[in-house]
């Protein structure tokens, strides 16, 4: 079993006489001296907001990556009605929009995936 690292560094917190009351009595619930439930405490926290913070991120990434692959595929349709000399209606636009947004989070998702692989 590998040995855990020495704990060396330290954080100096400053509390008033209730303050530190009430970290005492949450620490005595849990069996734990006030400096180690301060730090479980405290790590805890700090990895919840990572993990949420890095779950903000990604959901940040699939819809920018979302809304330019939609955008991708109208203009692509739009530049292939153009080189052919075709018109685009207002009702043929419209179709393209709808088809590209429906699509979107599904192609989103994939070419992330794609990444991650």
């Amino acid at each position: 079993m590998e040995k855990p690292s020495p704990r060396t560094k330290s954080i100096h917190v400053t509390l008033t006489q209730e303050e530190y009351a009430h970290l005492e009595q949450a620490a005595q619930l849990g069996r734990k001296t006030v400096g180690v439930w301060c730090r479980e405490v405290s790590l805890a926290s700090a990895n919840e907001r990572v993990s949420k913070a890095r779950l903000s991120s990604t959901a940040e990434v699939q819809a920018l990556m979302a809304e330019l692959l939609a955008l991708r595929t109208i203009l692509l349709n739009v530049l292939y009605k153009q080189i052919n000399r075709e018109s685009l209606t207002a009702e043929e636009m419209q179709r393209l929009i709808e088809r590209a947004d429906a699509d979107k989070l599904k192609k989103a998702g994939e070419r992330l995936g794609q990444c991650g692989s």
